[in-house]
């Protein structure tokens, strides 16, 4: 299973392999990618991947986490993510990126970040910026615009960051969306937001590539989202279109998490079965066994692995050996090939 193929729209992945988006602090000024990003995402493309998910990437410069975050704001920043995403696809992988707003939680210098509500993070962080309707409607504008942007760099599919406490999280949950008005309130007020992306999305971004988005399954803080809650925000989407669900939990506020080996596997289990969504599952997979046995359970159509990744990138290729599967190899490191 590991190894079997899957189509999602007209894009072929040659493997369930996807490496999580993962920020790399790393940007020059203003958002552009450089060489930490071309060898960061070449090395995983030559180990294996199937499917790439370049880092949370800002639709505006106050979107981002840091100062040194990936930016997809203007068409400057367009050349260098489209040489990585032509190198990469050298080596059969797909290559995706996440559209992202930071809001509450961006630090980046000399700018106020901007939120549903006038709560922050916690202490430490800046009071953030209410956002007015007509704010809202402009940053839903700038993520169909950085749509536009990842199809002119390459990109196959593209995946809408509401997930960690980040913006469209932070619209989503209860305890961070105090709003009175049409965005704020009961579910289908605050999923408004998340709605509006990804129509707005789906105006510029072609009918035959897939459309993901990265979901917070759980607060893990009574009073906020809990898995059957977001089975409730993902039924207002699931007519919009939307490919797959990158089924993750947590990062809204400083909640305390049971971490073990693929403790995030029962919210792509959940949202697949009961809404019938293709999901990625995440969360400490580090065995190519568990993964197997994941897909075979039918509890995710892809493995998303993250600080695995990090640790290995040719970790696909050793999966393979593990798993007996005789995966093609670059040529150029052919005599050092796993033989099954």
């Amino acid at each position: 299973m590991l190894f079997t193929p899957i189509k999602i729209k007209d894009i072929t992945i040659k493997n369930r392999i996807m490496m999580s988006p993962m920020c790399q602090y790393s940007a020059d000024k203003d958002g552009l990618a450089n060489s930490w990003h071309f060898v960061h995402y070449l090395s995983r493309a030559v180990g294996g991947v199937g499917l790439i998910m370049v880092e949370a990437t800002a639709v505006e410069s106050r979107g981002r986490i840091t100062d040194r975050d990936l930016g997809i704001w203007n068409d400057q920043q367009v050349e260098p993510l489209k040489r990585i995403v032509d190198e990469c696809k050298k080596y059969g992988v797909t290559m995706g990126i996440q559209l992202a707003h930071a809001g509450r939680k961006s630090e980046v210098a000399d700018e106020t970040p901007v939120a549903p509500s006038a709560i922050n993070w916690s202490d430490d962080y800046k009071l953030p910026h209410e956002l007015t309707k007509e704010e809202i409607k402009a940053i839903v504008e700038k993520f169909k615009d950085a749509a536009v942007r990842a199809l002119n760099a390459g990109f196959d599919v593209i995946e809408i960051h509401a997930a960690h406490g980040y913006l469209l999280h932070e619209f989503l949950s209860p305890l961070s969306n105090k709003r009175n008005d049409e965005y704020g309130g009961d579910v289908t007020n605050r999923v408004r937001m998340l709605k509006e992306v990804i129509e707005a999305v789906k105006k510029v971004w072609p009918e035959n590539k897939p459309i993901f988005v990265r979901v917070s399954s759980d607060d893990y803080i009574e009073g906020g989202i809990d898995i059957d809650e977001m089975i409730k925000i993902l039924s207002y989407i699931k007519p919009l279109g939307v490919d797959v669900i990158d089924a993750s939990s947590g990062g809204l506020l400083n909640a305390k998490i049971d971490l073990y080996p693929g403790y995030q596997v029962k919210y792509s289990e959940k949202i697949k079965s009961q809404l019938g969504f293709k999901t990625a599952a995440v969360g400490l997979i580090t065995k190519a066994e568990m993964a197997e046995q994941i897909l075979k359970d039918g509890k995710a159509d892809l493995i998303a692995l993250g600080r695995e990744l990090l640790r290995n990138p040719y970790w696909p290729l050793y999966a393979a050996h593990d798993l007996k599967e005789d995966v093609e190899w670059p040529k150029q490191y052919e005599r050092g090939k796993f033989r099954v």
